[in-house]
């Protein structure tokens, strides 16, 4: 009974003091892992490094054909992804041709003044599934509704208003052969008017956008889109 009585009390006695040795390693630890947490706040980088994502390229794949979209350009989150798309809505910078930077955040005040002119070309590419071709509506369906004479505009540009009453009412034509354009452009009114100007490229067609009064500089115009088509897809075939 001595005996056991005597090893009972030696067993408490190390439990004792392995409790005792284990707090303050306890203790000491915590500490360290307290000073490496401080030493790591205060040499943490303090900037914050740009998004690489802004200016990538992202391949998308529209009616088979393949194009290499700047991810900022592109206007919809939802279209700013890789692989197969049925469309894609793109807007650059005019005459630069860079995407536009961050959209500006309007306070009350510069909401309730005039918008500023518009500085950008918009570019909408979608799959046209062997609709008809840009070139042949305008060639076999536009002059069926245009009106008989034609007038010159600017720097060689000619001008052909559509008939009132037709699907086309309150627009015109405007079209050049050196360098190619035609465009479809709505009058100035409440808004000022806006021209569409279309390609096919493979399985895409492509829907240019821009403000009617840019046809004053029609011949850069054209000459943007000619380098936007090659830039997001390369060569005409």
């Amino acid at each position: 009974m001595t005996s056991f009585s005597i090893a009972q009390h030696h067993t408490r006695g190390s439990r004792g003091r392995s409790r005792g040795h284990i707090v303050p390693i306890t203790v000491a630890g915590a500490l360290a892992v307290g000073a490496v947490a401080l030493i790591a706040y205060l040499l943490w980088p303090t900037w914050t490094p740009e998004d690489p994502s802004a200016s990538a390229l992202l391949p998308v794949s529209v009616g088979g054909t393949l194009f290499n979209v700047p991810t900022a350009a592109v206007r919809m989150k939802i279209q700013r992804h890789s692989g197969p798309q049925e469309r894609v809505d793109l807007s650059f910078n005019f005459p630069s041709l860079e995407p536009p930077g961050a959209p500006k955040h309007l306070s009350g005040d510069a909401a309730a003044e005039p918008l500023p002119p518009i500085d950008r070309i918009f570019l909408s590419i979608t799959a046209h599934h062997d609709a008809m071709a840009p070139d042949m509506r305008v060639r076999t369906i536009y002059p069926r509704y245009l009106e008989d004479q034609s007038r010159p505009g600017p720097d060689g540009l000619t001008i052909q208003a559509f008939r009132e009453g037709t699907p086309y009412s309150r627009e015109d034509l405007f079209f050049a052969s050196e360098p190619n354009l035609a465009a479809r452009c709505s009058r100035d009114a409440a808004t000022a008017g806006m021209c569409l100007s279309e390609r096919r490229l493979a399985g895409a067609d492509l829907t240019f956008r821009f403000p009617r009064s840019w046809l004053v500089r029609w011949r850069e115009v054209a000459g943007a889109m000619d380098r936007l088509a090659t830039q997001l897809h390369g060569p005409r075939e």
